[in-house]
This record gives structure tokens, C-alpha cells and sequence, in this order.
């Protein structure tokens, strides 16, 4: 299992629809944002300090499922749950908890892989295995 860390976000008037509820894309925004926290927090260098190191170049999404339970509005704080709940050979499954307090609002999962420009197609990208070290780092 790895560590959940919190990433908080205050929701700003143009977060919202004109029902004045977020726009349900500001989500899955402050999701991606949480899984960069999340690798920050647990000590993971940043993608250019990875890219010039280990030829690392981030980490892409390749799928995201979202589950939507009660709304939220500006001038509210949000806290964004995140943690790894499966480590597979090349992906991993970050899930993110988005809560106003204690009340949950919004749960989603994010399918990503670490990625490198393979040597003989260098304009591509090319999933690897997850490294050892980072999932230590993650646990």
C-alpha cells in the first residue's frame, strides 16, 4: 500500500458553471495536479531533473474514471486524498479522494505509466517498468 498525501485547493469563481457548481473538467485538473503533489511530497525529483538522470520524461495519463457524489462551489477549500492503490510491471493506479471536510464529493482512479523516448525511435514514447526506488519512495 502507499502513502496518501493531501493536496488542497481552494475552488476560485471561475472553477464554476454558471449554476455556480465546479465544472466537472476542474476535477480531473486538481486530480493531475494532486499526483504530481504526490510524487513531490514523497521525495521524487522533479521530470527534468528525472529526464536528465534517468531519461524519465513524466508520467502520462492513459485512463481516468471519475465518480461525482455532491457538489462544490467558490470560496470553498477542497482536500484531494491521493494514493497508489495498484503498482502493476509498467502501470500504476493513482486514486484520488476529494473531500470538503469529512464529506466526500468526488472519487476518481488515474491510470499512468512512467515513460522514456526509446533510443531508436527518440519522437516516441515507451512505457518501462516502474523502478523499484520509486515505489519505495510511494510506500
Amino acid at each position: 500500500m502507499s502513502k496518501t498525501i493531501v493536496y488542497e485547493v481552494e475552488v476560485m469563481f471561475g472553477d464554476c458553471d454558471p449554476a455556480g457548481i465546479v465544472f466537472f473538467p476542474n476535477y480531473s485538473k486538481w486530480m493531475d495536479g494532486a499526483s504530481l503533489n504526490f510524487f513531490r511530497q514523497c521525495g521524487l525529483p522533479p521530470w527534468r531533473e528525472l529526464k536528465k538522470t534517468r531519461g524519465i520524461i513524466g508520467n502520462p495519463l492513459l485512463e481516468i474514471h471519475t465518480k461525482f457524489m455532491r457538489p462544490a462551489t467558490y470560496g470553498e477549500r477542497l482536500q484531494i486524498h491521493t494514493s497508489i492503490i495498484e503498482w502493476r510491471d509498467k502501470v500504476y493506479i493513482h486514486k484520488h479522494v476529494v473531500k470538503r471536510g469529512d464529506e466526500v464529493l468526488c472519487e476518481g482512479t488515474e491510470t499512468r505509466a512512467f515513460v522514456v523516448h526509446p533510443p531508436e525511435d527518440p519522437d516516441r514514447i515507451k512505457a518501462i517498468q516502474i523502478p523499484e526506488d520509486i515505489k519505495a519512495m510511494c510506500s
